[in-house]
């Protein structure tokens, strides 16, 4: 049996990457692994997660980190070092969501080691994660581009929010990718909204 693993990341923050995560884990029944954790550990993306889902099992983070800031500045607030032989993938023989940071560029140490070298590391299919804004459409192609180059397979792109026609059609034309769903933002997101969208995925 074929698994499906993805690797999901965003093209910036507060794009909609955890919630997406947690429908795409939902509807894959799937294991769920944050590798950092950093700052709000007591609402934590995987908190998040186990609450939003009914079928996922929830590993917990390589690390958990007490600031609110990027991987390599929070880990040397708490003395710890982290390299990428602390981030090995873990050895899930079913499908697997891991949730990156930011976007690709966020540092996790402060010798050079980046997201993209992780993903590049994992070696799994990358889901991009990207939400209308200005500026947008640059940040997506960019992302891409970084992936392409580091020799990542692209499984598709989720837009989160409303249809932007003009601005989706470039990006798709422009990469080659599909889109493989449309996430809409709703003010509170709870495990309905997480359990409607993942059953509409049809995996």
């Amino acid at each position: 049996m074929n698994h499906h693993q993805y690797i999901i990341t965003g093209i910036g923050t507060e794009v909609g990457k955890t919630v997406v995560s947690a429908i795409f884990a939902e509807a894959l029944k799937a294991t769920y692994w944050k590798p950092i954790q950093a700052g709000d550990l007591d609402q934590s993306d995987s908190l998040k997660i186990k609450e939003y889902t009914e079928n996922v099992d929830v590993l917990p983070e390589a690390f958990r980190l007490n600031h609110a800031m990027s991987p390599h500045a929070a880990a040397e607030k708490d003395g710890v070092k982290i390299t990428m032989n602390d981030l090995t993938l873990p050895n899930v023989n079913e499908n697997l969501v891991i949730e990156g940071a930011g976007g690709l560029m966020v540092p996790i140490n402060n010798e050079g080691l980046l997201y993209i070298d992780a993903f590049v590391k994992w070696n799994l299919p990358v889901i991009v994660v990207s939400r209308h804004y200005l500026g947008s459409i640059n940040h997506t192609l960019l992302t891409i581009e970084l992936l392409n180059n580091k020799g990542c397979e692209i499984a598709g792109i989720v837009f989160v929010g409303d249809e932007n026609k003009t601005t989706e059609q470039v990006i798709l034309a422009n990469t080659g990718l599909k889109m493989l769903v449309r996430i809409p933002i709703i003010d509170i997101v709870n495990k309905d909204f997480v359990l409607g969208q993942a059953a509409e995925l049809g995996f």
